[in-house]
């Protein structure tokens, strides 16, 4: 199977090489900009948020983690919360899995 892109590509090949060093070096930097901006520097603020939620965990907060279980903090370790799912019912969990904290009452308006 002969593909006309090898052909074409190959007759630009000589003309290229004259002033694609600069122009290439500088789409390289440009798109490394865009992914930053659009990729990596969201991705950094989101951890950063996420540290601040899991340094701000106090007893009595109602949280849902990420297997979706919610329920109150009753005790806060170091790396380690103990959340009440139920009436004397508790789970212990790593805070990295803490995916949100809820607003004060909801769990017992549903």
């Amino acid at each position: 199977m002969n593909f006309p892109t090898t052909f074409v590509l190959a007759q630009a090949a000589p003309g290229a090489a004259a002033n694609g060093g600069l122009s290439m070096i500088l789409m390289m930097v440009v798109l490394f900009g865009l992914m930053y901006f659009m990729m990596i520097r969201p991705q950094m603020k989101r951890q950063k948020e996420h540290r601040q939620l899991m340094s701000g965990l106090a007893k009595g907060d109602e949280v849902v983690s990420n297997g979706g279980i919610a329920g109150r903090v009753d005790d806060v370790g170091d790396t380690f919360i103990t959340m009440e799912i139920a009436p004397n019912v508790k789970i212990k969990l790593q805070k990295s899995a803490v995916q949100q904290v809820l607003p004060k009452g909801t769990l017992k308006s549903s």
